[in-house]
């Protein structure tokens, strides 16, 4: 796991991040095929992922990157949608927040929801001045937890891999 100095906040588990938020889509939501957008998907997304970030953090915490987003099956109107958000990794002062969306269809309600989408979002916690400002480390509790540590961290250094990259092709 990362070291944290020890001027960081004392730990939380990963069950302390969890959030789920649920909502009907309508015909506001819908593009000209029927399905929901998936700008209003995304903003949903980032809606609970920042829910569990803030929770974690204890304040205010922005969204810095959207590291992924995969869209598996198509929302309807009527479908009651389901996000779940965790913290899966956290830094000095970022986190990794995973997120899984779910369908139940208004026409089926007796099946099983679909997943739909899921989603890694990098947010930063930030100072009421918009600084930067340290996290508690998260503190995986179960098998999976550790699972989606590890692979958050992988995540982490692809991304900076490829930044590291960018900058050196620009520097010529």
């Amino acid at each position: 796991m990362t070291e944290h100095p020890s001027t960081t906040p004392p730990g939380k588990p990963t069950s302390y991040s969890r959030v789920t938020l649920s909502r009907i889509m309508t015909a506001v939501d819908v593009n000209l095929y029927g399905t929901v957008h998936g700008g209003v998907l995304m903003k949903f997304v980032d809606d609970v992922a920042g829910a569990a970030a803030a929770r974690h953090s204890g304040g205010t915490a922005v969204t810095a990157a959207i590291d992924e987003i995969v869209f598996s099956e198509a929302v309807r109107v009527g479908d009651l949608v389901h996000a779940y958000a965790q913290v899966n990794w956290t830094g000095q002062t970022s986190m990794e927040i995973g997120v899984r969306v779910t369908a139940e269809r208004w026409d089926s309600a007796e099946d099983q929801p679909v997943r739909v989408a899921t989603a890694y979002l990098v947010f930063v916690g930030v100072d009421v001045g918009g600084t930067p400002r340290m996290v508690p480390p998260v503190l995986p509790e179960t098998a999976e937890d550790e699972r989606r540590f590890r692979e958050a961290e992988i995540r982490r250094a692809h991304r900076l891999a490829r930044r590291r990259a960018i900058q050196a092709h620009r520097a010529g």
